[in-house]
C-alpha cells in the first residue's frame, strides 16, 4: 500500500511537470512571452478574486454560527455584564472593520483589474485620506480605552460593603484550599513556618482570632448570591492564577503577598443550570462524552488556575457553588472551625 501511494505521488509530479511543459510550448506557438500577463489573465484573476470574496465571507459567517455555542454562558456577576458589554462592542467594531476592509480589498481587485485600455495612476500623498485613517481609528480606540478604564476602576475598587463575604483562596501545587472567617468576622494571621499536615494553610496557632476560622476547605466553596464577595489570595510556591470564568474574574496568586478581587454573583448555581444556553451547551458536551462511553456531567461554576504552574496544572480546579442566603448559612454551619480541626489531628 505504501509503495502504491508513493508511486501515485511520483506519477502526479511527473504529470504536473508535463502539463507545465505543454503550457510553455503553447505560449511559444502563440509567439508570446511566458511571463507576459494578458488581458484575459487579468480578467480571469479579477473574477476569481470576486468569487473568492463571496466564499470567504460565507465561510466566516458559517464559522461564527457553527462555534457560537462553544463560548462561555452569560456572565453571572454584576461587573461581568459590563465586561461582556465591552467585549461585544469590541467584537462588533472589529467585525465591521474586517468586513469593510476585506470587501474593498477584493472588490478593488475585481473592479480595477488590468486591461489594455487602462493605465494605473500613482498618488504620492492625499491629506484627506491621511486624516481619515488617522482620526477614525483614534476615535474608536479612545472609546474603547475610556470605557475600559472606567470599568477597570469600578471593578478594582476596594471592597467596602458591610455585609460582604470574605474568602481566602490558598493556592499550591496542585490544588486549592479555602478559608472563611468565623463568628468574629476576622481571619487569623498566617505563618508559613507552621505549615504541616494538620495546618496546610499555615495558620498562626498563637492567634486567637483564627481559632474560629473555617479553614482548609477542599473540593468546593460556597458563596451567597447577591452579596459582595471579597477574595483574598495567597500562594505557597509559584505564581498561580485564580480564574473564575463564569464570573469574569481573575487575579494572580503571588508567593509572599496577598492579592484581592471582589464581585457580586447574580445567579445561583441552580438558576444557571436552567439557563437555556447552559442547557444546550451541556447537552452538546454530554453528547460528546457519550461517544467515548463517559458518564454525563452537570454544569458547575469553576475555580481554575490560569497559569501553567507545573506538570499537574490541569488538576487545579475547584467547584464553586452559589447558594441562596439560607442554603449558604446552612452550609457554613456544617463546617468545622480551625481549633477543633487541629485538636482532632
Amino acid at each position: 500500500m505504501n509503495f502504491l501511494v508513493l508511486l501515485a505521488i511520483v506519477l502526479l509530479i511527473i504529470a504536473g511537470h508535463q502539463l507545465l511543459r505543454v503550457i510553455e510550448l503553447s505560449r511559444g506557438l502563440k509567439k508570446t512571452k511566458e511571463w507576459k500577463v494578458t488581458e484575459t489573465d487579468n480578467d480571469m484573476m479579477g473574477k476569481a478574486m470576486f468569487a473568492f470574496m463571496i466564499v470567504f465571507f460565507a465561510f466566516f459567517f458559517w464559522q461564527v454560527n457553527r462555534w457560537m455555542d462553544r463560548s462561555l454562558p452569560p456572565a453571572a456577576s454584576e461587573h461581568g455584564e459590563k465586561i461582556d458589554a465591552l467585549w461585544d462592542a469590541n467584537i462588533y467594531l472589529i467585525t465591521f472593520v474586517f468586513i469593510v476592509t476585506n470587501f474593498f480589498l477584493f472588490w478593488f481587485a475585481y473592479k480595477y483589474r488590468g486591461t489594455d485600455k487602462t493605465k494605473a495612476s500613482y498618488i504620492t500623498h492625499n491629506n484627506k485620506l491621511e486624516m481619515a485613517w488617522t482620526v477614525i481609528p483614534a476615535v474608536a480606540l479612545a472609546f474603547i480605552v475610556i470605557f475600559g478604564l472606567k470599568y477597570w476602576n469600578e471593578i478594582m475598587s476596594v471592597a467596602d460593603k458591610p455585609d460582604r463575604v470574605v474568602v481566602e483562596l490558598y493556592a499550591k501545587q496542585f490544588d486549592w484550599s479555602a478559608r472563611y472567617p468565623g463568628k468574629d468576622g476576622k481571619l487569623g494571621e498566617t505563618d508559613y513556618r507552621q505549615i504541616d499536615g494538620g495546618n496546610a494553610m499555615g495558620m498562626d496557632t498563637s492567634d486567637a482570632a483564627g481559632y474560629d476560622d473555617l479553614a482548609n476547605i477542599k473540593n468546593e466553596i460556597h458563596l451567597p448570591v447577591g452579596r459582595e464577595i471579597e477574595l483574598l489570595m495567597r500562594s505557597r510556591d509559584v505564581i498561580h492564577s485564580a480564574f473564575l470564568p463564569h464570573f469574569r474574574a481573575q487575579m494572580n496568586c503571588v508567593p509572599g503577598m496577598i492579592t484581592t478581587f471582589k464581585f457580586v454573583a447574580t445567579k445561583t448555581s441552580a438558576q444557571m443550570k436552567k439557563d437555556p444556553y447552559v442547557v444546550k451547551m451541556m447537552a452538546g458536551i454530554n453528547a460528546q462524552r457519550a461517544k467515548f462511553g463517559k458518564e454525563p456531567v452537570e454544569f458547575d461554576y469553576l475555580l481554575l488556575c490560569n497559569k501553567i504552574c507545573g506538570a499537574s496544572h490541569y488538576n487545579m480546579q475547584m467547584n464553586v457553588i452559589v447558594d441562596t442566603e439560607a442554603d449558604y448559612q446552612a452550609w457554613l454551619a456544617k463546617q468545622k472551625v480551625f481549633k477543633t480541626a487541629v485538636a482532632a489531628k
